[in-house]
């Protein structure tokens, strides 16, 4: 999602900005293959470069200055000016960002964070059931494969459920989860569909990856 100087749009974290031959990271962004990605939730500013200098003319022969990274727009993401906390319901249909408390065998806990760009006044509990996680081969899921406490999860609601909890799936390619870390406390990156991978032990995760955007 490139973003053109003049202009701003939300992005949540892991959501693809552009290639990082065109930008230049800024502050709460990211590179990963060559590509730059919103390390959190905020609205994308572009920064112009400082107009580089024109050729410069020595008797016959022109010079024409290369283009270096100092001279590429430079992207950041920024809490500042995302919708203010208020009273906002789930709906079903609605996608929402969540952060995984706890699970078990059969479903995994989270609280529901954000819903559309509105951060939330109140954390209201949600569950991924195991029927939920995936499209396909639900017999073979498990809980402890797809989400880990602390994950942050891009879910859609699917139920308003019972009176204490909202039933969420991610069984489309692009929900699951869209920032991890690891055991030893790095912030992974994604590799395929069902795995993490710590940048730093080089040691991988199951998860139930989401596609970025």
């Amino acid at each position: 999602m490139a973003t053109s100087s003049g202009t701003t749009s939300i992005a949540t974290p892991g959501q693809l900005l552009g290639p990082a031959s065109k930008f230049q990271p800024g502050p709460g962004t990211h590179i990963h293959n060559s590509n730059l990605y919103s390390s959190l939730l905020g609205v994308v500013h572009a920064s112009q470069p400082a107009k580089p200098p024109g050729p410069s003319k020595r008797l016959t022969k022109i010079t024409v200055p290369t283009q270096t990274p100092a001279e590429l727009p430079t992207l950041s993401v920024s809490r500042t000016g995302v919708s203010e906390k208020r009273e906002v319901l789930p709906e079903v249909g609605n996608t929402v960002l969540c952060r995984v408390t706890r699970i078990t065998p059969r479903q995994a806990v989270v609280a529901i964070l954000i819903c559309g760009d509105t951060v939330l006044e109140a954390e209201w509990q949600g569950l991924i059931r195991v029927q939920d996680v995936r499209a396909t081969e639900k017999d073979k899921v498990k809980i402890y494969e797809s989400f880990r406490p602390g994950d942050i999860v891009r879910a859609e609601v699917i139920s308003l459920g019972d009176q204490a909890n909202f039933y969420l799936s991610t069984a489309r390619n692009e929900l699951g989860v869209i920032l991890a870390t690891s055991e030893a406390g790095n912030n992974m990156y994604p590799v395929n569909w069902k795995e993490y991978m710590d940048p730093e032990t080089g040691l991988s995760e199951l998860r139930k990856v989401a596609k970025p955007y």
